[in-house]
């Protein structure tokens, strides 16, 4: 059982990155799946995250700015940024869980991918 996070990089302020969580062992469709991020020296905190029904949550910041969505026939979950800020710089980490609640609320993943470090930067 694998969670493979990618597409991390440096982007200018107010230009998009797009990253993927990728699963292998299991299928995405069935759990609850979530991005999180930890900025050097702060605490991690969750993103956005989508529900197997397809339902979503977005932390404040980035509400109106990112989109998470899933791919089932790819067994990936996305998370498309845009309008970038440096605050948005941090390691992006993927999880699941077979539910919002374990997952967003209690945040209590059963799986966790690697981080993906984003720079926001000029």
């Amino acid at each position: 059982v694998q969670l493979q996070a990618s597409g991390g990089g440096l982007a200018q302020p107010g230009a998009s990155l797009r990253l993927s969580c990728a699963a292998s062992g299991f299928t995405l469709d069935d759990y609850a799946i979530g991005w999180f991020r930890q900025a050097p020296g702060k605490e991690r905190e969750g993103v956005s995250c989508v529900g197997s029904s397809g339902s979503t949550r977005y932390r404040e910041s980035v509400n109106g700015r990112f989109t998470i969505f899933r791919d089932n026939a790819k067994n990936t979950v996305y998370l498309e940024m845009n309008s970038l800020k440096p605050e948005d710089t941090a390691v992006y980490y993927c999880a699941a869980a077979p539910s919002l609640l374990k997952l967003w609320v209690l945040s209590k993943p059963t799986y966790w991918g690697q981080g993906t470090l984003v720079t926001v930067s000029s």
